[in-house]
């Protein structure tokens, strides 16, 4: 395929609106990038970029390949669907269906820009034990199958647990900075309630999340999966103890216990951090302090969530 202009390069993000989709716009931008943010309805902190409101899955691909034709986009970076709370019976239409219909308007494009497909480390397993995994994986692997055949330029980031401002309110870590907030806001002990925490996970910051995309969006690695993480396993119950530390709020954790059925078989996930190195001269620079600590500060200007 011929190749695109190279700077600056202008960078189309599916799903801008989320927890990683608003770090990547920013860093993109940091990087000299034009940035237009695609989701269904605009934030205002993404008021900094061109938004273009549309929803991707019912969005026809002709449609689609007209915005990226007459946008010059050079990269689409995927993001949608990295959000795991939805209900199990939703999570084809949000995880899988919006990247096979960018498929088929890139399929209708003469030049059709590079695509940074971002994929979870829940989609390990065989198969994956969640139904957003599952999900996740039918995406990755129809852009790694797209790719083959040569239809597109694609790589395909893996991505860690990412933390760091604007993690989810659903998310172990927003549960805990939830109750937290609402002690400090009462001036009492929190009680976190939370299930055994047991498992050890590698979590990176999401701002270095977005620098790996950064990366990925410029490089010539195709046709693979990227592991996006620090590559360590660390014990969940100390992220939980440094979040409380950072927040200087006093609290108890109650572990609720065990299932008798445990331990899963992901109750320990590492990233190999080597092929981002190599691929990409991409590693996380940030500490996980850092990303509570960041965490934490945004988490005081956000109103608390409702109910538990």
């Amino acid at each position: 395929m011929p190749s695109r202009p190279a700077s600056p390069p202008t960078l189309l993000v599916l799903g801008a609106t989320g927890f990683v989709g608003r770090h990547v716009c920013a860093a993109s931008a940091a990087a000299g990038h034009q940035v237009l943010a695609v989701a269904r309805s605009p934030l205002p902190g993404l008021a900094a970029h061109r938004f273009l409101s549309f929803d991707l899955a019912r969005t026809p691909a002709d449609e689609v390949a007209r915005v990226l034709r007459e946008e010059r986009v050079d990269v689409v970076v995927n993001s949608i669907g990295s959000i795991w709370g939805a209900p199990p019976e939703e999570m084809t239409e949000r995880c899988t269906a919006p990247t096979l219909r960018l498929l088929e308007a890139l399929r209708l494009l003469d030049e059709p820009p590079r695509l940074v497909q971002l994929g979870s480390v829940l989609e390990y397993g065989d198969p994956p034990a969640t139904a957003y995994g599952r999900a996740k994986l039918a995406a990755a692997r129809a852009v790694l199958e797209a790719d083959a055949r040569g239809e597109v330029r694609a790589l395909v980031l893996r991505i860690a647990n990412a933390a760091g401002p604007g993690t989810p309110d659903i998310s172990l870590l927003g549960q805990v900075a939830a109750r937290l907030r609402e002690a400090a806001a009462e001036s009492r002990e929190a009680v976190v309630e939370l299930n055994a925490l047991l498992a050890h996970r590698d979590y990176v910051d999401v701002r270095d999340v977005a620098d790996a995309v950064v990366a990925a969006a410029t490089s010539s690695a195709r046709g693979q999966i990227v592991g996006i993480g620090r590559g360590e396993a660390v014990p969940v119950r100390s992220l939980v103890t440094e979040l409380i530390r950072v927040s200087g709020v006093p609290a108890r954790v109650v572990e609720r216990e065990a299932p008798t059925t445990a331990p899963g078989t992901d109750d320990w996930i590492q990233v190999d951090t080597g092929p981002a190195r190599g691929l990409l001269g991409w590693r996380a620079g940030r500490s996980l302090e850092s990303a509570l600590r960041a965490f934490w500060t945004d988490a005081q200007r956000s109103p608390l969530p409702a109910g538990p």
